[in-house]
């Protein structure tokens, strides 16, 4: 209708600028915008409900105009307020409350925020009373290329066989565009290589990236760097760019043969090398790396190819010469063979040949070597009656060098201790040094040096067993000590014993016995004896009369003879007792004393009685012995050996009053007897009489020692050595004064002390210091 012609116009504006925006990019669709509002604005009075703004993102400083508000109210005479709310009024947007314009105060970032719902809002701006209801609009905000291309997994590391067809694929790389890809090309990648051609090639879509050269070889480069670009707006000028980088490493395929380095090895070896060790190395080359680099190596041709054998070192992937034989300058001075290398890993069908080949020539150089023997053993044979320095046989060595020095010969004594045999240092002719007895010993086995005259420190061994034949020289002999034992009920005919004979000696044709008895015992009437045809014999009784009352034991000799060359023989006597037997046959006691025993006394009762007897004995003797040790004492000591104060107690008795040794407590005292005073009325007992002492300038006691040490100096008893003993006494100065009656003022000094002298001779010395004369009163 009419009404609606003027939005209609406006849509038809808003479409048409809309695409010159999207044609050229620029700015208009604002414009247009605005003047389609404005039209709008004057075709109806009233807010257009959920009307929508389209503002392109932007980053500049100054604040941008996103669109106008308007009612049909605002005529100049009302007082108009504007008012906006909703996301990011106030701090993103803001409105002119007079004109209704709003403004984009802040940077749009479409990647941040695509759109913001508002609120418009028309109040009196005296009263803030609304004018018209809330509408709501939407602000979308447009996308612009403003975000490049980025490689967010990169840089990419790849790898490739070598040698790959143009148009393998290698990897496959990935960029990001974080604008709109809904809208415009802003979105939209275009892949190339900025580096890496004319390796490699690149999907400008899929960014893959492929092989563009044909024969690309490790060998000779085995690394690239590809550089990746990303571009949007599809490639087109005035898009952004992103770059990454891609290392791409050839991997190896066994297309490279082993090469030896030259094709001929020479090697000196010298002939003592031991089997097994090596003598020289080969080495094939590969330009391949790990297992297509690894190769075996072979004797493929050569004179005499089974002496040596090569093999391979899994480290170094050399071919290692061993020896397998012995060489021998004498015998071959030179060898050559020829030695293949050969991959371990390779494709049959390639048609390449993955091996290699070179000739290796191997000089022998002589050595010094030992002598050899002409067996590394040798069996002789001597008989055991053999003289001294029979000749046994002779051992022979030569000296295998060119030079050929001459060889002696020695026996190794270690091996002969006892020094059985000699051996002749220039011909090797092993003599006998000691008689032989097969018996003892039937082999010898002795070992014999050789060295060369010219070296010594070559020499070589071998072991000489000799072997002692047998000659008869043995008698035959019981085999064992046989006692016989004879039924005094027993029939005659009966076999009393079996006897068999033994001989040292062996002979080759085996042994064969003869037995007979002496020539006094031919008509023996007692026993005869019977061949059993295998070197034994049977020997029976020819009556049943045998008592042991009449003779208890019968001493049979037998003539043994063997078959040797001369015959040897002995004679061995069989005893056979006479015993009591049972109804079976079963010996019961075999002497004559078991008739006369009590029955039920055997004599193995007999013999445990008396063996409890003798270990009565045994005992007791035991017992007295160890009373006889007890008494005797623990210590010897020399009774003379009287060096110090030494109280001896050997018996029993009275302690310390039995003692012989002198009272030591009167020297310490010399002005009086410690505790004893002597009675007048009685006479000491002289067992019991303290020694004398001297006074108080202590002249007697010298005298005392020097008395002693005379008689000890002349006592042949006591031991050899003088013992001087030195003896300090104290008392001296006490307060408490002396409590001898020689040196006190009392009325005892006239004291007569006469009877002491009738007390004997060994108490006059006591009685001249107690008695006073007249001259000493006078004193």
């Amino acid at each position: 209708n009419e009404e609606d012609l003027p939005l209609q116009l406006f849509l038809l504006l808003s479409l048409s600028l809309i695409n010159k925006c999207l044609q050229t990019g620029s700015t208009a669709l604002l414009r247009g915008l605005v003047e389609g509002q404005r039209i709008l604005s004057r075709a109806k009075r009233g807010w257009v409900w959920n009307q929508m703004f389209v503002l392109e993102e932007f980053s500049g400083p100054d604040p941008i105009l996103v669109g106008r508000l308007h009612t049909d109210l605002d005529v100049g005479s009302t007082p108009i307020k504007y008012v906006l709310a909703g996301e990011g009024a106030g701090t993103i947007f803001a409105i002119n409350e007079i004109t209704g314009d709003i403004h984009a105060m802040k940077r749009l970032d479409r990647e941040e925020k695509a759109e913001y719902t508002l609120t418009a809002q028309v109040t009196n701006r005296d009263t803030d009373q609304p004018l018209e209801p809330p509408s709501e609009f939407i602000i979308k905000v447009q996308d612009i290329n403003d975000n490049p291309p980025q490689f967010v997994e990169g840089p990419y590391r790849a790898s490739v066989p070598e040698m790959s067809q143009v148009g393998t694929s290698v990897t496959r790389v990935t960029a990001t565009d974080a604008d709109d890809p809904v809208y415009g090309n802003s979105a939209k990648l275009v892949y190339s290589i900025l580096e890496g051609q004319p390796y490699f090639s690149i999907d400008p879509n899929t960014a893959i990236i492929k092989i563009a050269l044909h024969g690309m070889d490790r060998e000779m480069r085995e690394e690239y760097l590809v550089v990746i670009q990303a571009k949007d707006m599809g490639g087109h000028m005035g898009g952004l760019s992103g770059t990454t980088t891609v290392t791409v490493t050839l991997t190896d395929v066994n297309d490279n043969p082993p090469k030896f380095s030259k094709s001929l090895y020479e090697f000196v070896i010298p002939e003592e090398l031991g089997i097994g060790q090596p003598g020289g190395k080969v080495k094939a080359n590969d330009r391949d790396i790990g297992e297509n680099a690894k190769s075996t190596y072979n004797i493929i041709d050569g004179d005499e190819k089974d002496v040596f054998e090569i093999t391979t070192d899994a480290q170094t992937q050399e071919g290692i010469l061993r020896l397998k034989k012995p060489l021998n300058f004498e015998t071959k001075k030179s060898y050559t063979l020829k030695v293949e290398a050969a991959n371990i890993r390779f494709d049959p069908n390639s048609g390449s040949p993955f091996k290699d080949t070179a000739t290796v020539k191997i000089a022998v150089e002589d050595s010094d070597e030992p002598p050899v023997f002409s067996k590394p053993t040798f069996v002789l044979q001597v008989d055991e009656n053999a003289p001294i320095n029979t000749v046994i046989g002779t051992v022979t060595a030569r000296d295998p060098d060119v030079t050929g020095s001459l060889v002696r010969y020695f026996i190794d004594r270690h091996t002969d201790l006892e020094r059985q045999f000699n051996i002749n240092v220039d011909d090797g002719k092993i003599t006998l040094a000691k008689p032989l007895d097969r018996e003892t010993d039937m082999w010898h086995n002795i070992t014999v040096t050789a060295t060369e005259i010219r070296n010594h420190s070559q020499i070589s061994r071998a072991i000489v067993a000799i072997r002692v034949l047998d000659i008869n020289d043995n008698a035959p002999e019981f085999a064992t000590e046989y006692e016989a034992f004879l039924c005094e009920n027993g029939k005659p005919g009966q076999v009393i014993q079996t006897v068999s004979a033994v001989d040292k000696d062996d002979p080759i044709q085996g042994h064969y016995f003869e037995y007979r008895l002496i020539p006094e015992m031919l008509n023996n009437p007692n026993f005869t004896i019977k061949n059993n045809g295998d070197n034994s014999i049977s020997v029976l009784a020819k009556h049943d009369t045998f008592r042991r009352q009449k003779q208890e034991m019968y001493f049979l000799p037998i003539i043994v003879t063997d078959n040797g060359n001369p015959p040897m023989s002995s004679t061995n006597t069989l005893t056979i007792r006479v015993c009591g037997c049972s109804r079976e046959g079963i010996v019961q006691s075999c002497n004559v004393e078991a008739y006369v025993l009590p029955i039920g006394l055997s004599m193995g009762a007999l013999i445990a009685i008396l063996a409890c007897i003798i270990l009565l004995l045994v005992i007791v003797v035991l017992f007295v012995t160890l009373r006889r040790h007890k008494n005797k004492p623990l210590i010897i000591k020399d009774d003379e050996d009287v060096r110090e104060n030494i109280i001896r107690y050997d018996d029993e008795g009275g302690g310390e009053e039995d003692t012989e040794a002198f009272d030591i407590a009167t020297l310490q005292n010399p002005d009086g007897i410690n505790g004893y005073l002597p009675r007048k009325d009685i006479k000491p007992d002289l067992q019991f009489m303290p020694r004398q002492s001297g006074g108080p300038n202590g002249v007697d006691v010298d005298e005392f020692i020097n008395v002693r040490l005379h008689e000890a100096d002349n006592d042949p008893t006591a031991p050899p050595y003088d013992s001087i003993q030195i003896y300090g006494y104290e008392g001296r100065g006490s307060i408490a004064g002396s409590l001898s009656s020689l040196e006190t003022a009392s009325s005892d000094s006239d004291q007569n002390y006469d009877y002491l002298r009738e007390w004997g001779p060994r108490f006059r010395r006591l009685g001249e210091l107690y008695s006073v004369g007249e001259s000493d009163k006078e004193t």
